[in-house]
């Protein structure tokens, strides 16, 4: 590609979606300019002029064309740079329908289980969740094993889309169990996946991109104080 490639992303550093990209992009060896939100704060003009219509990250821009939603900059830099490093999605059409498959059966049904077991102030309705939240590992276990077929990652020997997918909530899982006592990676129940998130956060290419476990106790402690100052205010 020419010299005049622009790349940049905005993200909050947090953010497991907002981690996909950055993944994605060391994967295929592209530099790119990086710009933080602010969480709490007001949103940058630059994002709003991005994305107008969820105001959200993350957001990759390619010389000036914003790209929208985490999995999809994910596709979309694979496509941008094919030549460059490892393909991220399956190049097998019933692979990549697997991928595709098991990426949003994570975001449209297993995270969501877990946001809302995190913030609810019912036991019962915790309880359930959780359920909820280990059944889909137990599927996740399932799946990783037919999927990788041996090999440490659901891409094989590389890390591809369902391993960048489900990998950037690893961090979060390790720091609710620090915070909460939370065993939802457990050994006991599902081996292989706890394999591979190990593997996952040991590899060259997530090592420095997914942000350290402390920092993320910390922050999710932070978040908790003011979900609560928010309802006593309320």
């Amino acid at each position: 590609m020419g010299d005049t490639e622009e790349v940049k992303l905005l993200g909050v550093w947090f953010s497991p979606y907002a981690i996909r990209p950055k993944i994605a992009l060391r994967l295929k060896s592209v530099d790119y300019d990086y710009f933080e939100e602010d969480l709490f704060g007001s949103k940058s003009e630059l994002l709003l002029k991005s994305n107008p219509v969820h105001k959200k990250v993350p957001v990759l821009i390619h010389n000036n064309k914003p790209i929208l939603e985490s999995l999809n900059i994910v596709e979309y830099i694979d496509e941008t740079w094919n030549a460059s490093g490892p393909s991220i999605l399956p190049s097998h059409p019933h692979d990549r329908a697997q991928a595709r498959f098991w990426s949003a059966f994570v975001d449209d049904k297993w995270f969501p289980a877990l946001k809302a077991a995190a913030i609810t102030k019912s036991e019962e309705a915790k309880e359930k969740g959780m359920k909820e939240v280990e059944g889909g590992l137990l599927q996740l276990e399932e799946a990783f094993v037919s999927i990788s077929k041996g090999k440490p990652f659901f891409g094989g020997e590389a890390i591809g889309f369902m391993d960048i997918c489900l990998g950037s909530f690893v961090g979060i899982l390790k720091a609710r169990e620090k915070l909460k006592g939370e065993k939802l990676l457990d050994e006991s129940k599902i081996p292989f996946l706890c394999k591979w998130a190990n593997e996952f956060l040991s590899d060259d290419t997530v090592k420095n991109v997914v942000p350290e476990i402390d920092k993320v106790v910390e922050f999710l402690g932070e978040l908790e104080v003011r979900a609560q100052s928010a309802v006593s205010k309320t």
